[in-house]
């Protein structure tokens, strides 16, 4: 603790992670998804750990940037849906406290009064995307894509998607990427408004150091309060339908369809 009594920052290795990479490089912090073997779907613990690093980033004053990415060929595929099998499927009770965890990885993250990229490395679905849509800017390999599943699966896009895509990309476009569930390439989502650049793989990090550089450059109180300004549509949407969210989808993990759509999907995948 600090001597005014707010959790001083620690290194990285203190923290002792499992699940994301944690580095600090000032003026940037890079936080990264750690579970290539299953394309970086995120668990309870994850999301606990996402939320660590992003407190820990907003309180370090040499921190100026927060970088969000994904180790291996994913950026993040969302919820783990063998962890919601073993788990959460007919158990609202558990789901109801992971959506929590999941809620406040969303809110540390749009609230760490720092700019945020997504540096998306990778394929990036589900709450993978409402995550880097929860970043102010993000920057994707164009050879990769932007998908919703949740009406395939069992569960509803409301961690993000239905409240922030129309915001994004448009109230048709909306419908269609959550409604039609088919994959949205690089360059369509750099022309939507879903990310502002598509670059090729060898041009990536460059982007990201260009883009960081830029960003740090910035007046940090005066970055801080301009978010705050930006995020109003965004919070608006969220703070009045993540809650009533998170209860009915605790609720639907008691019922038939999602069992039955998430047993399919792991059998399929072997």
């Amino acid at each position: 603790m600090t001597e005014l009594g707010y959790p001083a920052p620690r290194t990285p290795e203190e923290l002792g992670f499992e699940r994301i990479v944690y580095e600090k490089a000032p003026p940037r912090a890079t936080i990264t998804f750690n579970r290539p073997e299953r394309l970086n779907a995120f668990d309870f613990q994850m999301l606990r750990e996402l939320a660590r690093a992003c407190e820990d980033a907003s309180w370090d004053g040499e921190i100026r940037v927060v970088v969000l990415t994904g180790a291996g060929r994913a950026f993040c595929v969302g919820a783990d849906l063998k962890s919601w099998a073993d788990e959460y499927l007919g158990k609202p009770d558990e789901y109801w406290k992971w959506f929590g965890a999941f809620k406040d990885a969303h809110d540390r993250l749009r609230e760490i009064g720092k700019p945020t990229l997504a540096r998306i490395n990778g394929v990036c679905v589900g709450g993978g995307n409402e995550l880097q849509m929860a970043c102010d800017l993000a920057v994707m390999v164009d050879d990769t894509f932007i998908r919703h599943v949740g009406p395939e699966h069992g569960s509803v896009p409301a961690g993000g998607a239905t409240q922030w895509l129309a915001l994004f990309v448009g109230e048709r476009r909306a419908r269609e990427i959550v409604l039609m569930c088919e994959p949205i390439d690089a360059k369509t989502c750099e022309e939507w408004g879903l990310v502002n650049w598509a670059v090729p793989a060898a041009e990536l990090d460059a982007k990201v150091d260009a883009v960081v550089e830029n960003l740090a450059r910035k007046l940090p109180q005066t970055t801080r309060y301009a978010k705050q300004h930006l995020n109003f549509w965004k919070d608006l949407a969220w703070h009045e339908t993540i809650n009533h969210a998170r209860d009915w989808l605790a609720l639907s993990m008691a019922t038939e369809e999602p069992q039955e759509a998430v047993r399919r999907f792991l059998d399929k995948r072997g």
